[in-house]
C-alpha cells in the first residue's frame, strides 16, 4: 500500500532533499514508524516523546486534519495523501 507524504522543506534534510516521498502504513502511526525506518531521526523531529505529532506541527490526511479525525491511530488507505505542515504564527 502506497501513501505519498508531503515532507516540509525544514524536514527535508531527513530525506535525502526529497518533497515528496511514498511510505507504507495502515495508520498515522504505522506511516511515521515507516518514515523513520527510511529516514532514520525524522520521528523525532515529527513527535514527541509520547509519540504523538508535535504541537506546532500539524498533520493532514487528504486535505483533513487528523487532529478532528482519530490522531494518530487515523486510518490509510492506498492512494492517500499526507502532508506535515509545520504551524505559522505571526503577529
Amino acid at each position: 500500500m502506497a501513501v505519498k507524504v508531503l515532507i516540509p522543506t525544514p524536514l527535508q534534510k531527513f530525506t535525502n532533499e526529497q518533497a515528496t516521498i511514498d511510505c507504507s502504513g495502515t495508520t498515522i502511526a504505522e506511516l511515521i514508524e515507516s518514515l523513520e525506518q527510511a529516514y532514520p531521526g525524522i520521528k523525532s523531529r515529527i513527535c514527541d516523546n509520547e509519540g504523538n505529532p508535535r504541537r506546532f506541527l500539524n498533520l493532514y490526511v487528504n486535505s483533513e486534519d487528523i487532529r478532528f479525525l482519530e490522531g494518530i491511530d487515523t486510518g490509510l488507505s492506498n492512494g492517500d495523501e499526507v502532508s506535515i505542515v509545520p504551524a505559522v504564527a505571526g503577529g
